[in-house]
């Protein structure tokens, strides 16, 4: 392990930038998304029965797709968006996609538990629908939202295992790589404790600050 640390140092600096590159952009796909399957449902503030059906179809189609598979079924459309179908870019390319998908049912769940009540009070007094969605939904389901984007943090940090599949880096490569296909168990177990004290701490803080926020 002493002649690995540096590739080890770079493989988690490659694990971080992709996950936090990957949950700022589908983090706001995801965000818009569940945004919108929430507003459209019946009752909502911009109800429209074909357009959320049409955003629950395109869900639907593309959340329960293994990663794996998810991976090599877009690679054409990363080679055209990013002009590669292999490597850490490819690899982003197609982690935004799935976290989009998947964040947005994060979102519309969590969206969904915001008392009636306060929405209906903000009507009553004139808001307009954008601003009532801007200053009242969002604020009212932030405390689950930081929790649920938490909960994307760590299942990005999972997808990045796979990222050897297309020539993605990562500490999941790293440990596949160097480890398990060199019967090495202490390189193994070194990436796999850093992965789970990244999570931790994110976890950690996570809770932290959502506790903090609904405490408010």
């Amino acid at each position: 392990m002493s002649q690995l640390w540096p590739l080890f140092w770079e493989a988690a600096w490659e694990t971080l930038y992709i996950v936090a590159i990957t949950l700022t952009l589908g983090g706001l796909l995801g965000l818009l998304l569940g945004l919108g399957l929430y507003v459209t449902r019946g009752g909502g503030l911009y109800a429209s029965r074909p357009v959320n059906l049409v955003l629950n179809l395109l869900v639907n189609f593309f959340r329960p797709i293994p990663f794996v598979i998810f991976i090599a079924a877009v690679q054409p459309f990363a080679r055209v968006v990013v002009g590669t179908g292999i490597g850490n870019p490819a690899i982003i390319f197609a982690l935004t996609l799935a976290a989009a998908f998947g964040i947005s049912r994060i979102v519309e769940q969590n969206l969904v538990t915001v008392d009636p009540g306060v929405i209906e009070a903000a009507r009553s007094v004139g808001a307009s629908r954008a601003r009532i969605v801007r200053t009242v939904v969002l604020p009212e389901a932030l405390g689950p939202l930081v929790l649920g984007y938490t909960f994307a943090f760590v299942a990005l940090v999972d997808m990045t295992a796979v990222a050897g599949v297309v020539g993605g880096g990562g500490l999941g490569n790293f440990a596949l790589q160097y480890g398990f296909r060199q019967f090495d168990t202490v390189v193994t177990w070194t990436a796999v404790i850093a992965i789970v004290a990244l999570v931790q701490v994110v976890q950690l803080a996570g809770n932290t600050t959502a506790r903090r926020i609904l405490r408010r």
